[in-house]
């Protein structure tokens, strides 16, 4: 059986949070979907579950952070381009993110940025030419 990942992600309004990740073009599992959570589809194998703060908080171990106060976690999405990297940057832009100002450029090997959803929870949208990138390290 393949292995999948699931980011589960405290919200503060799930209506909202669904609106943000449909605009960036990600689609849902709707079996997954109801008043207290989202089932975001990233790919085959990656979901962010977005939960309300009450629903989260009743299956961590522990107090819930604030991720608009503090970062504990940088969720790295890897897009086919450049071109792509600012796309994505553009959407989340436009529908109640936050550009972090955050980039990162390598040579021309690799290129990222970072933006925060509506609840401050911090995406790296990035791009790597994965053999120029062994070439620069010269591990080919």
């Amino acid at each position: 059986m393949a292995q999948s990942i699931f980011v589960n992600l405290p919200i503060n309004d799930v209506q909202r949070s669904r609106e943000f990740y449909a605009a960036l073009g990600f689609t849902f599992d709707e079996r997954f979907c109801g008043p207290t959570s989202i089932s975001v589809v990233v790919s085959e194998s990656i979901y962010l579950i977005a939960l309300n703060r009450d629903y989260f908080a009743s299956f961590a171990p522990r107090p819930i952070g604030d991720p608009a106060q503090t970062t504990s976690v940088l969720i790295a999405l890897s897009r086919d381009s450049r071109e792509a990297v600012d796309k994505i940057m553009e959407a989340a832009i436009a529908h109640g993110g936050t550009d972090n100002g955050k980039v990162q450029e390598m040579g021309d090997f690799m290129y990222s940025r970072s933006f925060s959803d509506p609840d401050g929870n911090v995406f790296e949208p990035m791009w790597m030419d994965v053999d120029a990138a062994m070439k620069a390290r010269g591990q080919v």
